[in-house]
């Protein structure tokens, strides 16, 4: 497996091994999108574990840069689905999901959709203390005449949107597996060729939805705990996959 990244950062330590309706031209959303609230400074950011664009986190930030690098790399001219999942919980899927998605939309000629798919635990809207009134994905699924637009938040990184999970739920591959879930993730990547998707999935160990989610994504990143995952429980998690969309084992410190 090849090197894809590392580096020592204190927001997370990351190191990466290789293991709607029609096409729009590029950069036409980007030049529609409105940060309500305006951008996030960065001791806000750094409140938040976000990467940003000052030197006091260049280290982290380059760290992220660096799988970007790979998966555009992987993909060529085409936009694509990355899912995040960690091996276990507590190993930093979502911290690495955000910070990934962060760093496309450094991009000014990108912009990133992040995705919570974690429907037993979701947590990406309080890490970007966004307070979903509208709903979130579920919501979404059940109910889809509210229209996808009502569940995407601002998140005070510039080009950077989020679809919060919305309502817990503890059987959530139903979701996943249905029909309306690829549709709505066709459409959303298909829609703007600058997007960028960005699934938050439950981690592998426990839950069978990272595999299921894999099915939609072109490409996987696996978040290890370090010190905490095993090699074994790695090789483990990794097997689920296809090899083909496995981007990288990411190693992270950070919970």
């Amino acid at each position: 497996m090849n090197k894809m990244a590392a580096d020592n950062i204190e927001l997370g330590d990351v190191v990466a091994t290789r293991h709607d309706d029609a096409h729009t031209a590029p950069g036409h959303s980007i030049a529609r999108m409105r940060e309500e609230g305006g951008s996030l400074a960065p001791i806000d950011c750094e409140r938040k574990r976000l990467i940003h664009r000052e030197e006091s986190v260049r280290q982290q930030s380059d760290a992220f840069r660096g799988i970007r690098t790979r998966l555009l790399e992987m993909a060529g001219e085409n936009n694509f689905v990355t899912l995040v999942v960690s091996v276990s919980p507590r190993s930093g899927g979502s911290f690495v999901a955000r910070n990934l998605a962060t760093a496309f939309a450094f991009d000014e000629s990108k912009t990133s959709l992040l995705v919570d798919c974690n429907l037993r635990y979701p947590n990406q809207h309080k890490a970007f203390g966004v307070e979903p009134r509208t709903g979130g994905l579920i919501d979404f699924l059940e109910h889809p005449s509210r229209g996808i637009a009502s569940i995407m938040y601002h998140t005070g990184v510039p080009r950077l949107r989020l679809i919060p999970a919305g309502k817990s739920r503890e059987n959530s591959g139903e979701y996943f597996s249905s029909f309306r879930m690829r549709a709505v993730l066709d459409s959303l990547r298909c829609r703007y060729t600058d997007r960028y998707l960005f699934l938050d999935g439950p981690p592998v160990k426990g839950s069978p939805d990272a595999r299921i989610l894999s099915d939609l994504a072109d490409f996987v990143v696996l978040v290890a705990g370090y010190g905490r995952d095993t090699p074994a429980t790695i090789n483990q998690a990794v097997a689920n996959f296809d090899p083909a969309k496995l981007a990288g084992v990411v190693f992270n410190q950070s919970p």
